[in-house]
Order: structure tokens, then sequence, then C-alpha cells
């Protein structure tokens, strides 16, 4: 009679347990990346009344099941499912969703731990974090930012002293494209060439090409003496070779460039008297008081891109060669980031280059549902989840978006009505057992 009874409440029981799964599973369907649970039942175990027997022949019967009394049910277990939930759009760079299996890597003093929920954000010390404040850990970069150091993971830190700003580089190329018109050749025409030092000081100097009737040909004259002037107007002068140089430009029949013809088959350089870069003193130390030395050239020079065609004057003075390499550029200031989606973070800065800043890695294990929640969207490596090798790979991510939760909504609740009919259907079975005893009290009366 009791055993009916028992049975029950242990329905009760586990129901219950079901019944809390779905409603967190429910209170975290807008949860980023949060893994959905479910529950399965298994029985206890059985009473046995009478065991089995075999046919016997001696005996002429037949054989006999086993007569066995169930008591009740049991959890058998509340398993994390690692289906990939939706994604959601949010443009922010920051936000990142892994495409396939693994886990970003996070932690603190207190250890390390795995997330799927991509909401990364940089602090005040620079360092990349989820909102918890736990530190992103990754791959860091070189410290020249050209290249990934791979090996164990350590905590991304993106405004690195080496990353604040990026570095400038002097000029090296220069090239002269456009058309010099037929017209012109009574009048010399005047061509402004600018250039970065070393320091990334930004100077400018007027040259003149005229046409000489006699060779007939175009010349730019490169003086001795070489006035140039930086952005704030204070002028320098380059000492070049003795007596300056000329450089014969010639054009065929055609209009087009003549490079047989012209001098260095249109590409010079432009140096001091030794064929070196020009020394030039352009700024002071403030805590030493001495002077900075910086240096400008030699500068390559590629004419080839001129025609004479009988159209208007319009020579375009660019720095850098046909590929843009050599152009030069001032000192730059870390203004953006980027994340690509093998993870690597590129940081923006305000002349235009960029740089590598570390790359977001991720981590796999053997069994991800033996991984344990921690809270926080976090889960910690156990002993049937396989162990983090410290080291990760590089990650297939989509970014500018979260993954959402993989709460299916329609399968909640359907299992929350066959859980609370499970529920009522117990609980009637303690009422009707409860009534049994009633009647069997009742007997000695």
């Amino acid at each position: 009679m009791m055993r009916s009874m028992f049975s029950g409440v242990s329905g009760l029981r586990v129901h219950q347990t079901k019944m809390d799964v779905i409603g967190n599973n429910i209170a975290n369907v807008n949860t980023t990346a949060f893994k959905s649970s479910r529950v399965t039942f298994n029985e206890i175990f059985s009473q046995t009344l009478q065991g089995a027997s075999g046919a016997s022949a001696q005996t002429g019967r037949g054989g006999r099941n086993p007569m066995q009394v169930g008591l009740g049910v049991n959890v058998a277990s509340v398993d994390t499912l690692m289906t990939t939930g939706a994604s959601q759009r949010t443009d922010n760079p920051f936000d990142l969703m892994i495409d396939g299996d693994g886990f970003f890597v996070v932690g603190d003093e207190s250890g390390t731990y795995f997330t799927r929920a991509g909401a990364l954000r940089k602090d005040d010390d620079g360092n990349l974090v989820i909102p918890n404040g736990m530190k992103v850990k990754g791959w860091p970069a070189t410290s020249d930012g050209t290249a990934i150091q791979r090996g164990n993971v350590v905590d991304l830190k993106l405004d690195k002293p080496e990353n604040l700003s990026a570095a400038p580089e002097a000029t090296t190329h220069l090239r002269l494209e456009g058309n010099i018109s037929t017209a012109n050749r009574n009048e010399p025409i005047s061509v402004e060439l600018q250039f970065y030092d070393s320091l990334g000081n930004l100077y400018s100097g007027n040259f003149e090409i005229a046409y000489n009737s006699t060779s007939a040909k175009w010349e730019l004259q490169i003086p001795e003496d070489l006035e140039i002037v930086d952005t704030n107007g204070q002028k320098y002068t380059l000492k070049g070779p003795t007596g300056g140089s000329t450089i014969e430009i010639a054009f065929d029949s055609k209009g087009n460039f003549d490079a047989a013809n012209s001098t260095g088959q249109g590409i010079f350089t432009i140096a001091n008297a030794g064929g070196n870069a020009f020394d030039l003193s352009s700024t002071t130390d403030l805590v030493s008081g001495t002077p900075i030395k910086s240096t400008i050239g030699p500068l390559t020079v590629n004419v080839t891109g001129l025609t004479q065609y009988n159209q208007k004057t319009d020579i375009d003075p660019l720095m850098g060669d046909s590929n843009g390499l050599g152009a030069g550029r001032a000192a730059g200031k870390l203004n953006g980031y980027s994340i690509g989606s093998d993870g690597i973070i590129i940081g923006q800065y305000s002349n235009g280059q960029q740089k590598i800043l570390g790359q977001v890695v991720v981590a796999t294990f053997r069994n991800p549902a033996g991984l344990e929640k921690v809270g926080d969207n976090l889960f910690a490596a156990t002993a049937n989840s396989g162990e983090f090798d410290g080291i990760g790979e590089e990650p297939v991510l989509l970014g500018g978006v979260l993954e959402m939760s993989n709460v299916d909504l329609s399968k909640e609740f359907t299992e929350m009505i066959t859980t609370q009919r499970g529920f009522q259907a117990n609980s009637r079975i303690i009422t009707a057992s409860d009534e049994m005893l009633q009647e069997l009290v009742n007997l000695k009366r």
C-alpha cells in the first residue's frame, strides 16, 4: 500500500525538477548565447516478488516471467544542449559570434573560463573584456604589429604603449603623372613636390620644368641649393650636388613618354652631394634640449607617367611608387579597431596605417556538454569535458553579430504541459493511496 504513495512522491520530485529546468530555460530565452537544458528520467529500481523460471520437462510446465513492482522514478540527467543559437545583428565591431564549435577564453585571478557570449568591450585600461569584467584571452602580436605570436593564450590588451601610436616613415619614392601641353613650350612649368622626413614632418619643394628647343626635350632643374618649406612655413635649404643637375624628359612623335632618350629612362634620384639622404635639424627635444636630427630622402622620382598631348597641362605629383610604396607618412594616433573573421584585431591609425594588435582564439572540447555552468554565461572545464590545452585554436567569427539563446519556446511550452500533467497524475496517486489507507484505518471501528 505504501509503495504507491512513495512512488507518487518520487514522481512529484522529478517533475518539480523538470519544471525548474523549463522555467530557467524560458527565463533565459533572450540571454546572449544561453544554452538550454533538458531533464531525462529513469526508474529507480523494482522489488522482485517472484523470480523468473524456465520450462521444465519434469513438471511439464512452461517458463514463468519474473514478478516485480517498481518503486518510483529518479532524475537520470540534466543535459546542456550545445546547439548553436540564431544570430542577432548588432553592427558593433566588438560583438562576435562563433561560427561553429568552440568557446571564447576568458579569465581573472580565480581561473580560466569559457563562454559563447561574444559581447566584448574595451575597458579604461585598454583590456578586451566581457561584461562582467573578465579579460578575454588570445594570442599577442609582435612588437611591430606585423604578425601574431602563437602560443599560450594571454590577456589581450589593445592599448599597449607601443600600440597607441604608429611610427612615421620618410618618403622614398615620388612620381609625376599627367600631361605637359605643347602650348607651354615657351614658358616654364612649376611643379610642387611633397614628401615626409624621418620624423613624419611634411615638406614641399618647388621645381621647374622648361622646354629646351635645342635638344627638343623638357628639362627638370634640380638646384644645388634646394629650398623647401614645412607646414608651419619654416624654410630650409637642402645642399645637393655641386652645380645642381638637369633631368631630361623626352616624348616621341605621338606624345608618349620616350624612356630611351630621357635621363635614367625616366627614373632619377634627388639626394645630397654624396648621393645619400639630406640631414635636417627639424626640432628640439624639450627634455634634453639637444637637436633631433631628421633625414629627407634620398627621393626616387619617376616621370614615366607623363605625356605630351595637345591638351592643357595637368601634372599630378604623387607620393609613392606605382604600387603606393615609399609614400611615407606622418606619425599616427590609434583611433579605431576592427576584428576580422579570423579573430585578428586590427588597430586603425590617424595616418592611415594599420597594425595587428592581437588575435581572439577559441577553445574546443571533446565533450562540450560536459562543461559546468558557473553563471554569467560562463562554463568551467570538468573531468568529463576534456581539458583546455592553454593554446586554443584560430576561430571562424561573425563580426557585428551576437549568438542568441537556443531556447525553443514551442518545445518548452509543450514540455511544460506534459510536466504539469505528470505532476498532477502523481499527486492523484498520493491522494488515492491516502484514501485507501483511510479505509484501512476505518476497519477497526
